[in-house]
């Protein structure tokens, strides 16, 4: 059946995927994913989403700049890319319990259908959910199938610790693809459940795919863990921060002579948890740490002016 054996260990993660080094608003993010773990008395994983995307030498780069500042990580790292079996048993419970139609789609195609009256842009329409066995059978001979979840509800609300309740959009989303890559949406609740992971930190633009995440775990007999989404960092544009606004990475800043005692004084600061170069630890940021007063909003951060606007 769907129901994934888990560890009910409590624990919190921090999740990169290896497509690149990680900048300063990823190791904000993960920074205050170890705080939340160890000021709640969790455990803390590390798990490495690398089904695609992957550039070689990132994940070594990534796990050496966590360790840089501080972060410390239960063994072993979890590799999405070594749990394909996992996913492709959970897919195939579900489908054993009618919960999943094979979907024939392209992306445009569903931008371009019409979709349900208040539905977001991209819903998925439809299209797919009801062919006849001989309308599969058709498709099929020209194109290959994604696996979509059959879902019974169009709304689901989460409880977010910096956003109170958030209820969001259910559609049948795709668990997996058409080329038989797990989705990120199956890929993260498997995992989650499987290790234990009650608590999930992460950046605020994913807040929307929380209520699709816990409705998932639901059906896989397991507790949506708490969610925390905490602000962006954004450049001095007000757009999220990218490799390509400057020196934003710890190698980048360590160029320019910000070391990462220095890069975690800045994040610090951003926080509210430390004044302007003062030299602190994640053992200290522990014992200063309060969640109810961390920020609501971005952080605008601009290299060479200690990460704040000029």
């Amino acid at each position: 059946m769907g129901t994934v054996v888990h560890d009910v260990t409590p624990a919190g993660r921090f999740a990169p995927s290896p497509s690149g080094d990680l900048h300063i608003g990823n190791l904000r993010t993960a920074v205050l994913a170890d705080l939340l773990a160890r000021t709640s008395g969790r455990r803390f994983l590390m798990r490495v989403e690398d089904l695609d995307r992957v550039r070689e030498g990132a994940e070594e780069r990534q796990l050496a700049d966590l360790a840089a500042l501080g972060i410390r990580w239960a063994e072993p790292v979890i590799r999405q890319s070594e749990r394909r079996d996992v996913y492709a048993a959970v897919v195939d419970g579900l489908t054993a319990e009618g919960r999943t139609f094979e979907c024939f789609c392209t992306r445009r195609e569903i931008l371009d259908a019409p979709s349900a009256p208040h539905a977001p842009q991209g819903a998925y329409p439809g299209t797919c959910r009801d062919l006849t066995d001989a309308e599969r059978d058709e498709r099929r001979r020209t194109r290959p199938a994604a696996i979509r979840l059959r879902a019974d509800v169009t709304k689901f609300t989460v409880h977010d610790a910096l956003h109170g309740p958030f209820t969001g959009d259910v559609d049948d989303f795709v668990l997996r693809r058409n080329d038989g890559t797990p989705a990120y949406n199956l890929a993260v609740v498997v995992d989650d459940t499987a290790t234990g992971v009650d608590q999930v930190v992460r950046g605020d633009d994913l807040l929307s795919s929380a209520p699709r995440q816990a409705y998932l775990a639901t059906l896989l007999s397991a507790t949506p863990p708490e969610y925390a989404h905490v602000p962006m960092v954004l450049n001095r544009d007000g757009a999220r921060l990218a490799k390509r606004d400057g020196a934003v990475t710890l190698a980048d800043l360590a160029e320019q002579g910000v070391d990462a005692a220095g890069v975690l004084s800045m994040i610090a600061t951003s926080l509210g948890m430390a004044d302007q170069g003062e030299s602190v630890t994640l053992d200290i940021l522990a014992s200063r740490f309060d969640p109810a007063r961390l920020p609501r909003e971005p952080w605008v951060f601009v290299p060479g002016h200690g990460g704040v606007p000029a």
